[in-house]
């Protein structure tokens, strides 16, 4: 019985780490660096996905139907172009960074939603020093990562300084707005918007033209690749929304950082990964941060 508590979380962890390297064999060993095409793609299946299961009544998806909800759905398209930001970044980003260097990079999203919250509050209140410990350990690290980085790529920290702030910023407008919007029906707006902006991006960025000299586009690993991503990613986040319904936001954290461990843990023995000595101490110290983080909100909820 006590193993059966823990399913939806062993659950979440599994197609965590898959999706994550799935998406990274796509970009990195495959090298397809087309983020429009590829986060496109994925965007538009997991719209399809997420209308057909709202059609069946596997999801809740009433924003369609109901006026309050679509006006809803139109104050949410702000957080919609973050997420945008968040994906395409994200892409970049993790195309070029080896996955333990890009997860310490991305703590640093929980810093810039601090700031953001707390400026858009206005109001002074006391900080846990645990908190305050915790996010001054993953900036440190964060700022220190690409001075001891072996084989450091200036325009992969770049695009993931953008990923982070857009990811930060997504939480914070997130926490700021009230909206009657389900998760799902967030997602499937901010799915439903990329897939637009996306779509116009292709030609401009020059995506549509590279892809077309890819030299793996008829390869059936490359094929097999993206339809398991996009699938990985719409099953990601129905494990996501269970794993919310059924925990706290306490253990949700805790099974959060339990899977990105995993998924750094696991990275060296299914990718190359350049790692030294100081670089590793960034990366666990990171993971302390984080660690700190998730026990700096349990004890807040305490008292």
């Amino acid at each position: 019985m006590q193993c059966r508590r823990h399913i939806p979380g062993f659950a979440f962890s599994l197609v965590f780490v898959l999706s994550y390297f799935t998406n990274k064999f796509v970009l990195s060993v495959l090298k397809f660096t087309y983020p429009t095409l590829f986060q496109g793609w994925q965007t538009f299946i997991g719209a399809v996905l997420l209308l057909l299961s709202g059609k069946l009544g596997w999801v809740e998806m009433s924003f369609i139907t109901s006026f309050c909800c679509r006006s809803s759905a139109v104050s949410w398209l702000p957080a919609s172009l973050l997420f945008v930001g968040n994906i395409y970044a994200g892409s970049r980003a993790l195309s070029r960074l080896d996955i333990p260097f890009f997860f310490t990079l991305q703590n640093s999203s929980h810093v810039v939603t601090y700031f953001i919250t707390t400026a858009l509050h206005r109001e002074k209140h006391k900080t846990h020093q645990l908190k305050t410990i915790s996010m001054g350990l993953m900036l440190l690290s964060a700022v220190n990562l690409p001075l001891w980085d072996p084989q450091v790529d200036r325009s992969a920290y770049l695009w993931a300084v953008c990923h982070l702030l857009c990811a930060g910023a997504y939480k914070a407008f997130e926490f700021h707005k009230s909206s009657n919007l389900s998760d799902c029906e967030q997602y499937c707006i901010n799915c439903l918007f990329s897939v637009l902006v996306l779509a116009l991006a292709a030609h401009p960025t020059g995506d549509l033209t590279g892809a077309l000299e890819f030299p793996s586009l008829y390869s059936g690993v490359f094929h097999c690749g993206c339809g398991a991503s996009a699938l990985l990613g719409f099953l990601l986040l129905l494990v996501t929304v269970k794993l919310k319904r059924g925990l706290s936001s306490e253990h949700v954290g805790i099974w959060i950082f339990i899977s990105k461990v995993t998924a750094m843990s696991l990275s060296p023995l299914v990718f190359t990964v350049n790692i030294n000595t100081s670089s590793f101490v960034c990366v666990l110290m990171g993971l302390v941060g984080e660690a700190l983080l998730v026990f700096s909100d349990r004890d807040s909820q305490l008292g």
